[in-house]
C-alpha cells in the first residue's frame, strides 16, 4: 500500500506533464529494487505493473524524487536568488570640530622664600571716588579728578548753558593688616582682567602693573 501511496504522490506532483493520458509504470528488479517510472517502460529483467491516468492536473510543486522501497519522497529544495552580504552604505553627516578646552587659570607661582623669612605685604588703601566709586590703591593721595560742573552762560551763546570742572581728590581710607592678603589677591584679579581685556595700546603697561602686583602677592606673606 505504501508503495502505491508513493505511485499517487508522484503523479499529484509532477510538473513535467500537461493535462491528457499519463502511464506510470511500476518496475521492480531482480534483486527487488524498486522504481516508479512516468511514461517509459520498465527495463527487461523487471517485473512491471502499468497504470493509466486520464486527465491528470499540472502542478507547479518542484518534482520529486524517490529513491527505493522505505522511502518517503523528498521535495527538491527550492531556488533562492543570491543575497549580498553587503549592506548599503549610510553617508554619515559631517561632524562639527570639537570646541579646544577652556585652559584653567594659572596658579600663583612659588616663591623661592621660606616662610619665616616673608614679610607682610605693603599698605594698601581703599578710595572712593566724588561720584561714589570705589577701587584698591597702593597710596592714600592718588591723582586729583576734574569733577564737572554745571554752568550757565559760558561757552555756549546758544542755549545759555555750558560744561566746567573742579579738581577734587578721592577720599582714601588704609585697609587693615588683617585683610591686607584679601584685599592685594583681589587687586591681582583685576589686574589681571585689566590685561586680558583691556585696550591694546595700553598692554604693556597692564602687564607690567600685573607682574607688580603678582610678586608682592607671591613674596609676601600672602603667598604661603
Amino acid at each position: 500500500m505504501r508503495v502505491w501511496g508513493l505511485w499517487m504522490l508522484l503523479l499529484a506532483v509532477s510538473g513535467a506533464q500537461a493535462q491528457g493520458k499519463v502511464v506510470i509504470y511500476r518496475c521492480t528488479d531482480a534483486i527487488g529494487q524498486l522504481t516508479v517510472q512516468n511514461n517509459v517502460p520498465c527495463p527487461k529483467g523487471s517485473t512491471q505493473e502499468k497504470r493509466v491516468i486520464e486527465d491528470a492536473p499540472v502542478s507547479s510543486a518542484p518534482p520529486t524524487v524517490i529513491t527505493g522501497p522505505g522511502q518517503y519522497p523528498q521535495p527538491a529544495p527550492p531556488m533562492h536568488p543570491p543575497v549580498s552580504s553587503q549592506l548599503p552604505q549610510v553617508a554619515r553627516p559631517p561632524q562639527s570640530p570639537a570646541r579646544p578646552p577652556v585652559a584653567p587659570a594659572a596658579p600663583l607661582p612659588k616663591a623661592d622664600i621660606a616662610d619665616a623669612d616673608r614679610l607682610p605685604p605693603p599698605a594698601l588703601y581703599e578710595c572712593r571716588t566724588y561720584d561714589n566709586g570705589r577701587y584698591l590703591s597702593d597710596t592714600d593721595a592718588p591723582p586729583q579728578r576734574c569733577a564737572p560742573l554745571q554752568t550757565t552762560g559760558l561757552g555756549n551763546v546758544g542755549n545759555g548753558a555750558g560744561v566746567a570742572c573742579q579738581m577734587v581728590d578721592d577720599q582714601c581710607q588704609r585697609i587693615p593688616d588683617e585683610r591686607l592678603c584679601e584685599n592685594w589677591k583681589q587687586r591681582l584679579r583685576e589686574a589681571e582682567s585689566a590685561l586680558r581685556f583691556g585696550r591694546a595700546d595700553s598692554r604693556d603697561a597692564s602687564a607690567g602693573e600685573y607682574a607688580r602686583i603678582q610678586r608682592i602677592v607671591v613674596e609676601s606673606t600672602c603667598g604661603r
